[in-house]
């Protein structure tokens, strides 16, 4: 009889032990808990995240009570303070590096030929209460930062990082690798100067937005073959440079387009400019790019509605970065496996059925449907024989 893996498994089952036991060492991330090592680290906060639960103590008794399912999983029981210390002090970098090995797998198994290489960073605010010590206010929150780099074309986060709600968001922006070739878009909070030098010279191409005090002088105006798109209006599409001393750090060429939202698509003002160094695309293509970043919002909308990630698990601040990677990580394995077995149902639909049947022994492309009836055997019946049948 064939051996039905449960669905916990097979959702693990991207990840190479080897690859993982490598990063592991590189960071000495078994240095402090040698009877609580990183895997089972791993699995336990996989096993919150995809499992929705949302305290320590829970997680415990949850995990715990599965034990027939933990031989195949490679793992044991634990007790609440060995989580606990081992989520204070094992080092960020060891999940980090796994969301990275998973995102270049996630891409080797959602590329599309010819797909447009658009790259959408943004960060989004984590907050934390009075009671976390080491948060920081931005004026705005108090709390962390969780900043992301998605890849429209392949559908997938390939770059996350942690920090304090106070850190600039440039600042980290600044960190990801530019790729030749490659459009990034993303909003004001990413303004300097340099850094769009950068992206230029790489041979790469930005769109973004200026803020109201930066002074534009337009160079030439650019005909207008097109201008509605979908949710949108282009107004005027012009050649600019800048009109202050700042213009010795952005010698490029330049575009400013004026975009009107319709009154269904908008939230704020009607219109808003973007600029970019692309000058080979029209206008309405630019304008479509911008709205594209909509795509990196619904990112964080999802995870934060239906992963664990409002609630945490510690209250130190190495504790609460592991279990938003944990997020991450989850969130890839649902992509992978979604990929990986055909599955066609809703990415909401299938996270819910995936948590509600972690342990279950049945196939990850069949979960939704319901196991097959048991048969009871026809019992042998011979002719000489009386059957007994009750009124």
């Amino acid at each position: 009889m064939r051996l039905e893996n449960s669905v916990f498994v097979e959702l693990l089952k991207p990840i190479d032990r080897r690859s993982f036991q490598k990063i592991v060492d590189r960071h000495g991330g078994d240095a402090y808990d040698k009877s609580f090592r990183s895997w089972s680290h791993l699995v336990a906060l996989i096993f919150a995240q995809l499992g929705a639960v949302v305290s320590l103590r829970a997680l415990v008794a949850a995990f715990n009570a599965e034990a027939n399912g933990h031989y195949h999983l490679g793992v044991g029981r634990f007790a609440r303070s060995t989580l606990a210390e081992a989520s204070a002090r094992r080092p960020v970098a060891v999940f980090a590096d796994l969301f990275a090995l998973l995102a270049a797998t996630l891409d080797r198994k959602t590329r599309r030929e010819g797909a447009e290489m658009l790259r959408l960073i943004d960060s989004t605010p984590i907050p934390l209460s009075k009671f976390h010590a080491f948060a920081r206010s931005n004026g705005r929150i108090h709390g962390l930062k969780m900043h992301v780099a998605y890849d429209r074309g392949a559908d997938r986060p390939y770059r996350v990082e942690v920090t304090l709600a106070n850190v600039n968001d440039v600042t980290i922006g600044k960190k990801t690798p530019i790729e030749a070739g490659a459009t990034y878009v993303f909003d004001k909070g990413y303004y300097d100067f340099k850094w769009w030098k950068g992206i230029h010279d790489a041979g790469a191409l930005f769109v973004t937005r200026p803020k109201t005090n930066t002074r534009l002088k337009v160079v030439a105006e650019r005909p207008l073959d097109k201008t509605r798109g979908d949710g949108f209006t282009v107004l005027a599409d012009s050649e600019v440079a800048l009109a202050s001393k700042g213009d010795s750090k952005l010698r490029m060429r330049l575009r400013r387009i004026r975009i009107e939202r319709d009154a269904a698509s908008r939230t704020k003002s009607p219109i808003i400019e973007v600029i970019t160094n692309d000058m080979t695309r029209d206008a309405v293509e630019i304008a479509a790019l911008y709205k594209a970043r909509w795509a990196i919002e619904l990112l964080f909308r999802w995870l934060k509605q239906h992963l664990s990630i409002r609630k945490f698990l510690g209250k130190n601040e190495n504790a609460i970065k592991l279990q938003l990677l944990a997020a991450m990580i989850a969130f890839l394995l649902l992509r992978i496996a979604a990929h990986s077995h055909g599955v066609t149902l809703p990415p909401l639909r299938f996270a819910e059925l995936a948590g509600r049947f972690l342990f279950a022994r049945r196939p990850v492309a069949s979960i939704d449907e319901p196991p097959p009836k048991y048969r009871v055997p026809s019992r042998w019946k011979s002719d000489c024989q009386i059957e007994m049948i009750y009124a």
